[in-house]
């Protein structure tokens, strides 16, 4: 795998927890709270000496009067802060967001509505499940939260990259991930729900049926952040200039197409590259290909029922399809930032789902409803109190004055005799807003005081039917063969059982190839009836998307044609696309002006970290055994090949052939073939073939 990185000693001293540059007059204080050359103490005093402690004697007894060394061994001590309960494992990025003026009609937010408007973001994307040392490419819900600096105060979006979820009530939260998450005798496994607890829940909570569908399938194991879908999963209301309202569902779509792993690469990856999706971001931004999406909205009306066409409007466990109402794009988001310190931005980053702006306001959505006062509550445990705000990373770019006082952590230090409101001392500051303030919509609300849901929320498998439904037969694949393994690490025979039930209410394909997956019987059910399948839902869809930081190996060798390797390289550059060097030792290939670095080598390599292989003319013959287990994963894997001259030899040797392996003569013979495979993602042709060589034969 690619070495570790030196920092970026071109950084700029000073940078905003936004990522842009402070204008700080000479003589300030660094914002960042590190600055100056010499070593101090936290009170400034400096340091000549931090390795050896302050002794009575040199053999003698350590002396309690040594300050340095209680700070900083209590520092050290203290240095951990309680990891989040889900969403521990994350990674994050600065950019900004870029409205395009259309949804002016719909809010008055100036985030969203004014044309050409730049919003400095913060975004965290992450698993659900895993610990903090998790690996990145485990079957799991992503987050994909985004904290918009907005000039009339923070608005967090936070939101899946599903959306739906598991459940319709936030008061089953706490139940849904004590099951998600290790035993509690035996803390295992880490981020996995192939285990009895898990699917225990999700089979007595057939609420859950549409989202577990979506993590079976190959959404579960999305190929990056960078080509990851995100949604905002409940109903938000707007509000326009005049005061009208409507509903609306956030989506991000990734400019880059929605592209998932193959279940060999995710596993590959947590053994030789637990940091693949972290590791991918900050190297694509680095690279400078920044990652691009679209924020859309479905619209609907306000109206009494929040329902759209039989569809609840409330209930986070449904969508409506986007043939039924298209996605309105609003606006583009683009990452352009690398965090400088990791647990200063990306572990420090607090949301909230409370946090909106004028303009935009919440829907009776009994999950969002509930998670507006769990994000708050959880920041007091994990931040050390109320004043999370005040942290960099999190402090709004507007001025707050919030006559709150005190309590843990506060940064500043008020100014003024009064924290009360109204007030005469203080000159009656800080007064209400008389312009601009937040105003909530009003809205009717009556009703019985009860425990209890609407009628609607009760349909529990026409929308998971419509979801599988609408997937190709790849998909349909991998999402039986997730269903099969996950249930295949279930010990209790009785929830087996109980899951092929509900399964039996979908579809009769997908039950029936499951239960002979596990030796079980197929139960009766009847399939629901659903909506017409939605082409939106499936990952496939013949469209070529941008190569912008995909990874190409070429192998090579002393005898390569190394200028055919400089030709490719240029042409790939010109993609977006980054060519790696892969012979079987490190160094240098040739001499003079046509010199190749190695960048990889058959010990450091393997395929998960290339979209692509090419395989030079003069590349060695011998059958490295490393290089062709590399060769055959990355056929497995669907990933195209492109050989010239000798170079198509190697490729037979190691028994790849077929759809999506292109030679030729010479380099310029099969480069448009192979940008043009690399656009589809994957070689899809070849997907039967590589199926029917793992199905064992019939005895």
């Amino acid at each position: 795998m690619p070495p570790a990185r030196k920092p970026d000693q071109s950084a700029p001293a000073q940078v905003s927890p936004t990522g842009v540059p402070f204008e700080a007059a000479d003589g300030d204080r660094d914002p960042r709270g590190q600055g100056g050359d010499v070593l101090t103490s936290p009170n400034g005093v400096r340091i000549p000496d931090t390795d050896h402690s302050l002794k009575a004697g040199r053999r003698g007894p350590i002396l309690l009067q040594d300050f340095h060394l209680r700070e900083k061994i209590s520092h050290f001590d203290h240095e951990r802060i309680p990891e989040r309960a889900v969403h521990a494992r994350g990674a994050g990025a600065h950019g900004v967001f870029v409205a395009n003026g259309s949804a002016a009609s719909i809010t008055h937010a100036p985030v969203l509505a004014e044309k050409g408007l730049e919003t400095p973001v913060f975004v965290r994307f992450s698993t659900v499940l895993g610990s903090r040392g998790s690996a990145d490419s485990a079957r799991d819900t992503r987050g994909f939260a985004v904290k918009f600096y907005s000039k009339e105060g923070n608005w967090d979006l936070v939101g899946n990259n599903m959306p739906v979820f598991f459940i319709q009530e936030a008061i089953k939260f706490p139940d849904l991930i004590h099951a998600g998450k290790p035993s509690p005798n035996r803390e295992i496994p880490q981020a996995q729900s192939a285990h009895d607890s898990f699917w225990d829940f999700v089979s007595l909570h057939t609420e859950a049926t549409h989202h577990v569908l979506w993590n079976m399938s190959d959404r579960g194991i999305p190929r990056s952040f960078r080509m990851m879908e995100g949604f905002g999963v409940h109903s938000f209301r707007l509000v326009n200039a005049e005061g009208e309202s409507v509903l609306v569902q956030f989506k991000w779509t990734p400019k880059l197409g929605v592209h998932s792993l193959t279940w060999e690469e995710a596993q590959l990856a947590m053994g030789t590259d637990p940091d693949f999706h972290r590791r991918d971001l900050a190297d694509a931004i680095e690279a400078g290909a920044f990652p691009t999406w679209d924020l859309g909205v479905q619209v609907f009306p306000d109206n009494e029922e929040q329902t759209y066409e039989g569809i609840d409007l409330l209930d986070s466990t449904k969508i409506v399809p986007e043939e039924m109402v298209p996605v309105q794009t609003i606006g583009t988001l683009t990452l352009t930032g690398n965090p400088t310190n990791y647990f200063a931005e990306t572990e420090q980053v607090a949301f909230n789902t409370a946090h909106v702006v004028p303009g935009i306001d919440f829907s009776n959505d009994p999950l969002l409803q509930g998670r507006n006062f769990s994000y708050q509550d959880t920041q007091l445990t994990r931040l050390g109190g109320p004043n999370w705000t005040q942290l960099p990373i999190n402090r709004p770019q507007v001025p707050v004055n919030d006559n709150h006082r005190d309590g843990f952590m506060q940064q500043g230090i008020p100014t003024g005799e009064t924290g009360y409101h109204p007030n005469s001392i203080d000159g009656g500051s800080p007064a209400p807003a008389e312009q601009g303030g937040y105003v909530s919509v009003p809205s009717p609300v009556s009703g019985e005081v009860v425990r209890g849901v609407a009628a609607s929320f009760d349909d529990h498998f026409s929308q998971p039917a419509m979801f599988y439904a609408s997937l190709s037969d790849v998909e349909k694949t991998h999402t039986i063969e997730a269903y099969t393994f996950e249930l295949g690490k279930v010990y209790e025979q009785s929830i087996k059982e109980r899951v092929l039930g509900v399964l039996a209410n979908i579809d009769t394909e997908l039950v029936t190839k499951v239960a002979e997956g596990l030796g079980l019987p197929v139960p009766d059910g009847t399939p629901a009836e659903h909506l017409a399948p939605s082409p939106a839902l499936s990952q496939i869809t013949g469209e070529s998307f941008p190569l912008d930081g995909r990874q190409v190996a070429v192998v090579a060798g002393p005898d390569s044609d190394l200028a055919g390797i400089a030709a490719l390289r240029t042409a790939l550059d010109a993609e977006g696309v980054q060519l790696k060097v892969l012979a079987a030792r490190g160094g240098k290939l040739g001499t003079g002006t046509d010199q190749q670095v190695v960048e990889r080598t058959n010990l450091t390599a393997r395929s998960i970290e290339f979209d692509a292989v090419v395989v030079a003319d003069g590349a060695p013959e011998d059958g490295d055994i490393k290089a062709v287990v590399l060769l055959q994963e990355v056929l497995r894997q669907l990933k195209p090949f492109a050989a010239w001259g000798s170079g198509a030899e190697v490729l037979t040797a190691a028994g790849v052939s077929g759809p999506g392996v292109f030679t030729g003569v010479t380099v310029d013979d099969v480069v448009a073939d192979l940008v043009a495979a690399m656009g589809q993602h994957r070689v899809w042709e070849r997907a039967d073939l590589v199926t029917a060589s793992a199905v064992p034969p019939a005895v």
